[in-house]
């Protein structure tokens, strides 16, 4: 049975957060940088107040500072963090560092922790996932991956090139996934590896210019080039990349799920702030029934995203592994998300397309939502394939 009621000290660190979100992070959205969306000394200022707060990487296990959250309780920290695109960052619990301290901490040695965890739960350190390749390497299909990791030694040599990895430019690491080889089973078994970013073997070759710019690190183009590491640089075992993936994407699919939903929250909130102060054709634009039902509409849709969700982090805080749940969730909420912002910049005319709203900010931010972490067609197709094959062997 799922219990939807909040346990009192969860409730207080929602409000905490919202309140942290409203009174010191907004106000911080008017130094906004088109370049990495906040300067590194005002973020580490927000973050000193943040440590402050007692709402410092909610997410993060207690052993290394954070705040030992579930997903269920980071569900809620999270959407009230996310009505920022700041939140997150302040709170150091945004991507691509919240998914890879989450892998780190359930995959890395003790030592590999204590190098690459600590300072980065600590938000001394930014992080990138190396997995995405340019065509015809791994996109939406990770089986197509190209990138090569051979044994020299008792080390590894790595060469291929990742395209779009988000917070390259800037990261202190990488953690790359590479071909090592044939596992005991036949298929490819992929490796994924620690790669320090002063590696003479890796390079960031351009910030690659996107709809959604404006994120520390940026997205870039990265390659390996005789990229030589060491043993103690293979995270987990050799051949068991892509289970491990499935560790990180899961729960990270979700924690996007979760921010996004804030600032959806947030959209709905301005555009009925207009909508009520708005007067067209004699009364309220609220009170227009086409109106009404668009606000009508994005509540109804921001509730079904919020149960989803719940629902999935219920799955996998109970040990499944919530595949269906999760890409059901990613699709519907990276939908409903861009429509209820659509939905607040329609609503607000010339004010919303404006830069005196940060709604077009947040229409730029979130539309990428619907491709990465899987495409929503892609997740479909995978939804539609387990709901056969279950019919299938029913009916044997």
């Amino acid at each position: 049975m799922i219990d939807f009621s909040l346990p009192p000290e969860l409730a207080d660190l929602r409000d905490r957060t919202a309140a942290f979100v409203r009174e010191v992070v907004i106000p911080a959205e008017a130094h906004l940088d088109e370049h990495d969306l906040i300067a590194p000394d005002r973020l580490a200022a927000l973050r000193e107040r943040a440590r402050a707060a007692g709402l410092f990487a909610p997410q993060a296990p207690v052993a290394w500072g954070g705040l030992g959250l579930d997903l269920r309780g980071a569900a809620v920290v999270f959407e009230a963090a996310g009505y920022s695109l700041l939140g997150p960052l302040a709170l150091n619990c945004a991507a691509p560092d919240e998914g890879n301290m989450h892998l780190l901490a359930v995959v890395a040695t003790p030592a590999q922790q204590e190098r690459y965890l600590r300072p980065l739960v600590e938000g001394r350190v930014r992080s990138c996932f190396a997995m995405t390749e340019p065509p015809p390497g791994a996109g939406s299909d990770p089986s197509m991956l190209r990138t090569r990791a051979e044994r020299r030694g008792d080390g590894w040599v790595i060469n291929g090139d990742k395209w779009y990895i988000t917070g390259a430019d800037g990261a202190a690491f990488a953690i790359c996934m590479a071909l090592t080889g044939e596992r005991s089973d036949g298929r490819s078994g992929a490796t994924m590896f620690l790669v320090d970013s002063d590696n003479p073997g890796f390079r960031v070759t351009r910030r690659i210019p996107s709809l959604d710019g404006g994120w520390p690190g940026g997205h870039c183009a990265v390659e390996f080039r005789d990229c030589l590491v060491g043993p103690e640089a293979v995270l987990g075992a050799v051949g068991e990349g892509f289970r491990y993936a499935q560790v990180r994407l899961a729960p990270a699919r979700l924690t996007h799920c979760m921010r996004w939903l804030g600032l959806a929250q947030r959209a709905l909130d301005i555009a009925v702030d207009y909508a009520g102060r708005r007067e067209s054709f004699g009364r309220p634009l609220g009170q227009h029934q086409l109106v009404g039902a668009m606000i009508a509409d994005s509540a109804i849709e921001l509730h079904a995203a919020r149960l989803m969700v719940w629902h999935a982090a219920w799955v996998l805080d109970g040990g499944g592994q919530a595949r269906q749940e999760s890409s059901m969730a990613k699709t519907f909420v990276a939908e409903a998300v861009d429509r209820v912002i659509d939905r607040a910049l329609q609503i607000c005319g010339a004010q919303g397309v404006s830069a005196d709203l940060p709604l077009a900010s947040f229409y730029r931010a979130v539309r990428a939502f619907r491709i990465y972490d899987g495409p929503s067609e892609v997740h479909r197709m995978a939804i539609a394939g387990r709901i056969l094959r279950a019919a299938a062997a029913g009916r044997q």
